[in-house]
């Protein structure tokens, strides 16, 4: 894979990171009316700052005004996040019917449109589907009539001339009902393949993260159970973890939403760090995970080595005012698959390793080895 040394990569709005990174990705589809089942600490920390902003624009609790400040927090949708920033810098109030006109023209209609549209193309297909198919059942009745008054006709010496006529022109009359008939089932099968590729893109979006664009902890779960049943077999599994140094102290000078862009950058790193057969996820909060099959603790710890390096050395800048902000460093705990192991077990010695990467000065890899040392050791 080719990288671009210290080349500059827009990672948000206002910000500007230099680093060893690839293309930027594709930002995250915009988030569906489950929000992808975020993880707790996550969404506890978009809805306390959903609700401390309700609070000082003076905007009442509803279960509908925090689904529009929930969403503005979770930075995944760019016409909502537009429409209120202006709102704010016209010094315009949030009320009533403010309210009310944001919640219709950004919330509501994502609430059921895909599974209405979903719901409303396939029952049309279903009624054409029959239709086509009462029709061909219909021809097929009357192509029949035909072809057996025609042999009664000859049993009877009629003109064999006029029979052979007529099977001709009925048969002339079969073939463009089936030249029609294949018409619009290809249609109605283009429209199908429509469907599809929409349903698609909605499984998509139900495993991925909104924030960084990884895979979510359903797709991880799913992964790692078919990663492990491949690794009983004697495959190898590593998995890393890692969480970033400081990142409390590091929001509470810059802001959640200068935080949040950190972490795409670091979800940029990661997939551009790992193999395509790995699995980069977001495991919660800043912490983000790896699962490598078919690499031992060797390589895992090789390629975490890659990631703390690559951000290590990223220079972050706000872009209004040229500010270089703090360097962010990662801690990165590196554990491998235990033959009949839970997968939980796994993780959680990857998270032993990580807090005592923590505990040895940050910005550093540890592996399991490394812990059943300390561990041997204390």
């Amino acid at each position: 894979m080719l990288l671009r040394k210290s080349t500059d990569e827009p990672i948000g709005i206002g910000l500007r990171a230099r680093c060893e990174v690839g293309p930027p990705t594709a930002p995250a589809q915009a988030m569906d009316s489950s929000f992808d089942d975020p993880d707790y600490d996550y969404a506890a920390s978009i809805a306390g700052r959903a609700v401390r902003s309700m609070a000082e624009q003076r905007i009442p609790p509803t279960p509908t005004n925090f689904a529009i400040w929930f969403q503005y927090y979770a930075g995944t949708h760019d016409d909502l996040r537009n429409a209120i920033d202006l709102l704010i810098d016209h010094n315009r109030p949030f009320d009533s019917r403010t309210n009310q006109d944001l919640f219709e023209t950004y919330i509501a209609p994502q609430v059921s449109a895909v599974v209405v549209d979903t719901s409303e193309r396939l029952h049309a297909l279903m009624g054409a589907a029959k239709g086509f198919l009462a029709t061909a059942i219909a021809d097929n009745r009357s192509q029949m009539q035909v072809i057996s008054q025609v042999a009664d006709q000859g049993q009877a010496g009629v003109d064999p001339k006029a029979l052979v006529a007529q099977l001709m022109n009925e048969l002339a009359r079969a073939a463009t009902r089936t030249t029609r008939l294949e018409a619009g089932f290809a249609e109605k099968t283009r429209e199908l393949d429509v469907i599809r590729d929409s349903l698609s893109k909605s499984e998509e979006r139900a495993r991925t993260d909104t924030l960084t664009g990884l895979a979510n902890r359903r797709a991880l779960d799913e992964f790692l159970r078919k990663a492990q049943t491949t690794a009983d077999w004697g495959e190898p599994l590593s998995v890393l973890l890692l969480d970033i140094d400081h990142f409390k102290t590091f929001n509470d000078n810059f802001g959640h939403g200068v935080g949040d862009q950190v972490l795409r950058l670091m979800a940029n790193v990661l997939r551009e760090k790992v193999r395509p057969q790995d699995l980069p996820a977001r495991y919660g909060g800043e912490e983000l995970i790896a699962v490598l099959p078919d690499a031992d603790l060797a390589a895992c710890a090789e390629t975490a080595e890659r990631i703390r390096r690559a951000l290590a050395e990223c220079t972050i800048t706000r872009r209004s005012t040229g500010e270089v902000l703090p360097n962010i460093t990662v801690s990165i705990g590196v554990a491998q698959y235990r033959t009949g192991e839970s997968t939980a077990d796994l993780i959680e010695r990857c998270d032993r390793a990580l807090y005592l990467a923590k505990g040895g000065g940050r910005n550093r890899v540890v592996t399991e080895n490394e812990l059943d040392r300390a561990e041997a050791a204390g």
